[in-house]
């Protein structure tokens, strides 16, 4: 076995000899020379690296030549500014010490002054206490007494031109106030400028001839008398030409008589049974009348969003006189007035434009007590008015006491209308309220159901229920009324009680 094994490891050792020099050899040159060129590459590196080095140290070396000379060349200003800097300081020292210097002398002055003044002032004080001595002898009296006396003088000096001062201040405030107020209510005369128009007690109707006259007394006088009966007014017939004269206190009643007599003149037909048709008709335009003048003063002044009776009682106003001036023109112009004020003082105005158009609506109330003005709050205050407008109303005659600016300007605005020339008529004014207590006095009595005074109130006319007062009673009434009319009234002359029975009976066929 062994000789088989020799052999084949003999060739195979032959075989790596030639392997090795056919393959390991020309490998082996191959490196030497990449090591070669390794080398060299390293050298050329080597030296590239150091002339590289070579000039960054040279780089180096020329930045930091010039740095040094930079910061020499910043050192050298710096020293420079520090040399002026100390230069400057040291004149400034100088200056100093020759302002101290100064002080110095100055504070001497100055404690020389001081000495002086504290010298001078202890010879003033030494002065003052001799010449207070010497006053004192002369006086007779002690410095504090002086004094209170100086004091005291003083005082009274004071309070004498505080006083006069105040005095001055009143008076120009007064004479300002009043120049105002002038102003202002002249400019409110002249803004409205109403008409003014005083109402008589009598109209006068036109006939178209005068052989009328005989148709309006009727046969025995029963158609004048029917209709004196069922206006309540007097017919005046004189001989007047072409004119019959109509006669009552009541507006509204002449009115109502003047309208029936005016149709009955154009109808022609004048009886009884006419008569108080054409009456009936008359009252009804009246009233119609009445609406319409309410509605109108609603206009005129402006005030809106008043009660239906309200502008109702207005309407009233129109036929009633106030000391002989239309309450319904002095309601306006006391509304324009009090609007023009209030609006010239800042004040509000809806409050002072109602309460001065309804102030005097409690004069129209029949058969009422107590003062109108509060009659006239009562009434707003019923009727939905505010409360700041119906107190204003009531407070414009001082039944209350007047509290806001919107209250002293209805007053205002009352006197205004009121005052103005000829406006009102106190005679007038007195001969109402005499007729109309009269009439007020026959209604008192039960049975009444109406009453006429008549005669410019030397008559008073009752007429009555039939179904109530009798025959007797009627007599007893009439002595009754004129007994109560002289304890309770002052007239002149007499007054002539009438008490009316009348009884009707009618029927109708048909």
């Amino acid at each position: 076995m062994w000789e088989a094994i020799i052999p084949a490891a003999a060739v195979i050792g032959a075989g790596g000899i030639v392997l090795f020099f056919a393959w390991i050899k020309p490998e082996k040159e191959k490196l030497h020379r990449l090591a070669q060129e390794t080398e060299r590459e390293r050298e050329q590196l080597r030296k590239d690296t150091e002339t590289r080095q070579k000039e960054l140290l040279l780089e180096v070396r020329e930045e930091a030549q010039r740095l040094r000379d930079e910061s020499s060349l910043e050192l050298k200003e710096k020293q420079s500014e520090l040399q002026r800097f100390e230069r400057k300081l040291a004149q400034k020292e100088e200056t100093l010490e020759g302002k101290l210097g100064g002080l110095d002398r100055q504070w001497d002055a100055v404690r020389t002054r001081e000495r002086e003044i504290d010298r001078q002032h202890k010879e003033a004080a030494a002065l003052r206490q001799l010449h207070q001595d010497a006053l004192e002898r002369v006086s007779g009296m002690t410095g504090e007494e002086a004094k209170a006396a100086l004091i005291k003088e003083l005082e009274d000096q004071t309070r004498h031109e505080a006083t006069r001062m105040i005095m001055q201040i009143e008076e120009e405030a007064k004479n300002e106030g009043d120049k105002r107020a002038r102003s202002i209510v002249t400019m409110a005369i002249q803004r409205i400028a109403a008409d003014h128009v005083s109402e008589t007690t009598v109209s006068v109707v036109p006939l178209p001839s005068d052989d009328i006259k005989g148709r309006i007394i009727g046969r025995e006088g029963r158609n004048i008398r029917a209709f004196e009966t069922l206006t309540g007014v007097d017919v005046i017939i004189d001989d007047t030409p072409e004119a019959v004269v109509l006669s009552s206190f009541d507006p509204v009643r002449r009115e109502v008589a003047r309208l029936a007599l005016e149709a009955l003149v154009i109808d022609g037909r004048i009886h009884p049974g006419r008569i108080e048709e054409i009456v009936a008709k008359a009252q009804q335009d009246v009233d119609a009348m009445i609406k319409e003048a309410g509605e109108r003063a609603v206009m005129e002044s402006g005030v809106t969003g008043l009660h239906p009776e309200i502008v109702k009682l207005l309407g009233r106003m129109k036929y009633r006189t106030s000391y002989g001036q239309n309450l319904l023109d002095h309601s306006i112009e006391v509304c324009l007035v009090g609007t023009t004020i209030a609006a010239e003082l800042g004040a509000n105005i809806t409050i002072a434009k109602r309460a001065c158009l309804l102030h005097d609506m409690g004069k129209i109330v029949p058969d009422a007590d107590g003062p109108h003005a509060l009659l006239s709050q009562e009434l707003m205050l019923k009727y939905g008015e505010s409360e700041a407008a119906a107190y204003a109303a009531g407070a414009h005659h001082n039944d209350i006491p007047p509290h806001t600016v919107e209250d002293v300007i209805v007053q205002l605005a009352d006197t205004i209308s009121a005052s103005r020339p000829g406006a009102r008529r106190e005679m007038l004014e007195s001969y109402v309220k005499r007729l109309q207590k009269l009439e007020t006095i026959a209604d008192s009595f039960p049975g009444v159901e109406k009453t006429y005074a008549v005669q410019a109130g030397r008559e008073i006319r009752l007429m009555v229920r039939p179904e109530i007062v009798d025959d007797v009673q009627a007599h007893k009434l009439a002595r009754d009324a004129a007994k109560r009319i002289e304890e309770e009234m002052e007239f002149p002359g007499q007054i002539k009680v009438t008490v009316i029975r009348e009884t009707r009976a009618i029927d109708y066929a048909k």
